[in-house]
């Protein structure tokens, strides 16, 4: 089946439509599930959005070729209808409530990020449609008693640099500087970060926010380190964080330890040297191997990506694989739940709770639907190597650089 002709085309994506079910009450009454989402083909989120639809495009790959979903003794088909967002919220609201009236999917995956996020679910809560989250992680946005929303596989803001500061504090940092923009994951991850440090014995002595779009950020480093910042860690997305490696390089700033969240993305290891000794998180990696029991193990999706997108330019990242992870778990509740009932669909989410782990990680939410558990081992980006897990020791293959050799030595 291929997308009608009205709707919204992707340039930097193959429109590629599937089929889905218009089921209602506790039984499908159709031949197919149809399952909605938008992919965002402009704007600051372009990228990690079109790296987590490949990892859903996968999901769907893989259940078709296992003859669909099964459901009460009977596989369905999925069919994936996508629109384009461009980033924007207002837009989002537009087309969510287009995929659930006019396209009549079944169920959703949300878009990518918490902005955008929050805006598709004040429309999935008012038609009544489950929507199964893979990226947007500010614990705000679970506050809001959202009833059908899920995080399949993103951990909440406010853990997620954990293991990053654990790492920091190990390493004899003392003084943090946390710079972010001003949007609501960026926030919620530095507010997240300003605890973990406390916690951890360090000092955080800067805490700045900076307007969405800034592309000078030379007064705001030259502040951190005349602060006495030791770590660095700007909690944003991939092009300002680019922009703000170019310009340290340019003013020659250093820091001994700094924690960029996107720097382990192949988009952002794309600028070349000056990503070494930088350090992120991922849960994508080949020393990462979770004891999977829903969807297929990291080495068959890494299979099956470079089957799949043999000409992508950039290999499978952590948005694919949380992505991909979120299809997975949306496997088991549609077949736990015999339904695409919302209602329905939440229950199966929360009975499936702490039994299902998923190449990602473990799966564990709260009554809000807020994931608990997908932990984000540290890694460190060292010249020859790679992206290296370094903490926690569990799953770490080498020690960490640290203090980080000034730029004029690198």
């Amino acid at each position: 089946m291929f997308a009608k002709s009205w709707l919204f085309r992707l340039p930097a994506l193959a429109m590629a439509i599937a089929a889905l079910t218009p089921a209602t009450g506790t039984a499908q009454t159709s031949d197919k599930i149809r399952v909605g989402m938008t992919v965002s083909s402009t704007g600051s989120f372009a990228l990690a959005s079109q790296s987590g639809v490949r990892g859903v495009e996968l999901w769907v790959e893989d259940v078709n070729r296992r003859g669909g979903i099964e459901v009460k003794g009977k596989k369905y088909p999925v069919e994936l209808v996508k629109l384009d967002d461009r980033s924007d919220k207002q837009m989002v609201t537009r087309v969510y409530e287009r995929l659930i009236v006019d396209e009549k999917v079944d169920l959703v995956f949300a878009p990518f990020g918490s902005t955008l996020t929050a805006a598709a679910a004040t429309v999935t809560e008012r038609l009544g449609k489950y929507m199964m989250v893979w990226s947007a992680a500010s614990d705000d946005l679970y506050k809001q008693g959202f009833k059908n929303m899920v995080s399949g596989t993103q951990m909440p803001v406010s853990a997620m640099l954990r293991a990053n500061m654990e790492l920091a504090a190990n390493q004899g940092v003392k003084k943090v500087a946390l710079l972010y923009s001003d949007e609501p994951f960026p926030a919620g991850l530095a507010e997240g970060g300003r605890e973990q440090a406390t916690k951890n014995g360090m000092q955080v002595v800067m805490f700045e926010k900076y307007p969405k779009g800034q592309k000078d950020f030379s007064t705001i480093l030259q502040k951190a380190r005349a602060a006495g910042a030791e770590a660095l860690v700007p909690t944003s997305y991939e092009g300002d964080l680019i922009s703000m490696t170019r310009q340290m390089k340019q003013l020659d700033i250093n820091f001994p330890y700094v924690f960029m969240v996107y720097a382990s993305t192949p988009q952002f290891q794309a600028i070349g040297a000056d990503a070494n000794y930088i350090y992120s998180h991922t849960n994508y990696h080949p020393a990462i191997n979770w004891n999977v029991n829903a969807g297929m193990s990291r080495e068959q999706f890494a299979a099956a990506y470079d089957q799949r997108f043999p000409k992508a330019e950039f290999p499978p990242d952590f948005q694919t694989a949380l992505a991909y992870g979120a299809g997975a778990v949306t496997e088991e509740v549609v077949k736990k739940a015999g339904s695409t009932d919302a209602a329905a669909l939440k229950q199966a989410s929360m009975d499936l709770s702490g039994k299902i782990t998923v190449m990602a990680g473990p799966y564990a939410i709260d009554d809000t639907g807020k994931q608990l558990l997908m932990p984000f081992p540290v890694v460190q980006l060292l010249p020859g190597k790679g992206m290296v897990p370094v903490w926690p020791a569990d799953v770490a293959t080498a020690k960490p650089v640290y203090p980080a050799p000034d730029w004029t030595k690198r």
